[in-house]
């Protein structure tokens, strides 16, 4: 048996295109394992199995999609086969780890202990940062806390020669919506290679002037067995060779040339802000630029803003100046919009509790736990905070004492969206493909529609869903808009325009006489919402470009805004969707537009900007 292993490992090490003499170390790259998806499980204990075999490989890097839906239990059993390994072993988050994740993101770093990573290996820094879209669906993001990580990291090390492999799921270019951010970061620094996972494949890539290369997924796809990368690093070259496990070692697919500095792309470029020149009237008032991202509205009273992020703060401004007032630390991610009311300020937090603090001077009234984490947010019934979470509970509290009032514990699925509150029904959906109807007083369900889809990615969980007449509207991933029965769940109507994709954006204007919904094509449909028919009204004549941002739309005195998932705000006539202005403060999804009037607008976006624009008569 000796013998043979002696065989199989020197069969491997012949197969690879570096000489050993000249090769420094080598590595495996494992990406897109999606443990949940039918064969994940099975392709990544193949793997783990087969390098435990090779003693040339000195350590591994999963670079990300780790699971298929972010779960805690797709996590936990994913750590159960990771931990297998012989050899050290460094990973980050990818999309659908963290898109579709109901710990909020926090289960990655509870189980993994990080989702970046930075070491050094014979001369080579490695560095590793997650890329989003963190809850909010959209374009990718390297979260805000992930650059200032990141900053920390380069300021730590002033060796500006040290060879650098970078490591990300998405690649380096504009599917990243702050793509610039890392490049940019690092232009002074000597990159040797950019690596990536996301694509799937084997390819080439040039960011900047720096390599990039995209690994295959470790899933079989349609072959029997699945597979991986080993890089070897030389003193000249990084050598790639496609791994199948347990059977053979490709040829070098790709090489890489490390002699000497990146020849880094002069002037690269970068978003252009230029459209705001056109606009002269919108005017930034004040900003605050957080150092973690912000994934979720604000809350507004009388002379407070107030938000939270994913460092876990809860914050209010003054409303006038934007100066702080106070801040609260919770022990989580929060993508949660506060809920004021009666001087209260509720929050549903990723750390599994419901804070409650007061609004006066941010200090805590009452905290309540929960079995999981919440990425939900509160809605107010008659003194009452409702919340959905993540454990198959909604709860409603009073918000005076934080007396539980009512459990109901039915919930398949966990619950993004904010419960739309209508004659005493509380309406939302959940990652399950459910939309649910409780008793506001008592949580006693009243009925439960779902779409019929096996894939929960269609689920209508992200959309605020709105409702008037005796009518609920959602829309969902799937492309469809429904409008349902609020007394019996019953569909009115439920249509998919293939000619308009809607997705998850939509709002309903202050008089209930619209409904308006945003297009993948990046348009803005408005419908009779009195109609008991599909009846559209008008189709804005606004090109946004490719849309999934899944924010709310609102509309005052007669204006629509419209968050986008490129950092553009866009003012329409809620009239005929006619364009009155728009304005860039950022190339990251934005979350929502909320107007104090019809002079002033506080928006923000998820790389941690909130701002108070003053729109000028």
């Amino acid at each position: 048996m000796r013998k043979l292993l002696f065989i199989f490992q020197v069969l491997c090490l012949a197969a690879l295109a570096a000489p050993a003499q000249d090769t420094l170390f080598r590595f495996a790259l494992v990406t897109d394992t999606h443990v949940g998806t039918q064969t994940g499980q099975e392709d990544l204990e193949r793997t783990i199995a087969d390098i435990n075999q090779q003693p040339q490989i000195d350590f591994v890097i999963f670079s990300g999609d780790v699971t298929e839906f972010g779960s805690d239990e797709e996590l936990r059993l994913s750590k159960s086969i990771i931990t297998r390994l012989n050899k050290p072993w460094h990973i980050i988050p990818g999309n659908h780890d963290t898109k579709w994740s109901e710990s909020g993101c926090n289960s990655f770093r509870t189980v993994y202990g990080n989702e970046t990573f930075s070491f050094m290996h014979k001369g080579y820094w490695f560095l590793g940062t997650n890329c989003g879209p963190n809850m909010r669906m959209g374009p990718g993001q390297v979260p805000r806390e992930n650059l200032v990580w990141l900053d920390g990291q380069l300021q730590q090390q002033q060796n500006r020669e040290l060879p650098i492999i970078y490591i990300n799921h998405y690649p380096q270019d504009s599917g990243l919506n702050n793509w610039y951010d890392v490049l940019d970061r690092l232009r002074d620094r000597n990159v040797k290679i950019m690596l990536c996972g996301h694509g799937h494949v084997n390819r080439a890539y040039n960011w900047e002037g720096v390599p990039g290369v995209m690994c295959r997924s470790n899933l079989r796809a349609k072959k029997p067995v699945g597979g991986y990368n080993i890089v070897s690093v030389t003193p000249g070259e990084l050598v790639f060779n496609e791994r199948t496990p347990g059977m053979e070692t490709l040829a070098a697919w790709h090489k890489v040339n490390t002699t000497g500095k990146p020849a880094w792309m002069p002037n690269p470029p970068r978003p252009s802000y230029s459209m705001n020149a056109a606009y002269p009237q919108v005017q930034i008032k004040w900003q605050v630029q957080e150092a973690g991202d912000m994934g979720s509205a604000v809350a507004i009273t009388e002379d407070k803003v107030i938000y939270t992020n994913t460092n876990g703060e809860i914050k209010a401004l003054d409303l006038k100046t934007g100066k702080r007032r106070w801040t609260y630390k919770a022990g989580g991610k929060i993508y949660s919009t506060p809920l004021v009311h009666d001087g209260h300020v509720i929050v549903p937090c990723t750390d599994g509790t419901v804070y409650c603090l007061r609004l006066k001077n941010g200090k805590p009234a009452w905290k309540r736990a929960t079995g999981k984490a919440i990425v939900s947010s509160a809605a107010a019934y008659d003194g009452l905070a409702v919340v959905a979470g993540s454990d198959g509970h909604c709860r409603a509290w009073e918000i005076s004492s934080g007396k539980l009032r009512w459990d109901y514990d039915g919930v398949k699925g966990f619950v993004e969206t904010k419960p739309f509150i209508y004659e005493n029904k509380v309406l939302f959906g959940s990652w399950g493909n459910h939309f649910y109807a409780l008793d506001a007083a008592t949580g006693k369900p009243l009925w439960d529609w779902t779409n019929g889809a096996n894939n929960r990615m269609f689920s209508p969980a992200a959309c605020w869903p709105v409702a008037f007449d005796q009518k609920a509207w959602i829309v969902s991933p799937d492309r469809y808009m429904t409008v349902l029965q609020t007394g019996t769940g019953e569909e009115v109507w439920r249509f998919r325009d293939t000619a308009n994709w809607v997705r998850e954006s939509m709002g309903i204007s202050p008089d209930s006489n619209r409904v308006y919904a945003k297009t993948m094509q990046g348009q803005v449909l408005a419908f009779n919402a009195r109609s008991n028919e599909r009846e559209m009204i008008w189709k804005s004549p606004v090109e946004m470009g490719y849309e999934i941002c899944p924010s709310p739309l609102n509309e005052y005195n007669g204006v629509l805004y419209v968050p986008t998932g490129s950092g553009v705000l866009y003012a329409l006539s809620a009239a005929d969707g006619s364009l009155l202005w728009k304005h860039k403060f950022s190339n990251c999804l934005v979350n929502t537009a909320q107007p104090v009037d019809s002079n002033t607008v506080i928006t923000s976006s998820m790389d941690g900007k909130l701002l108070c624009l003053e729109i000028k008569p």
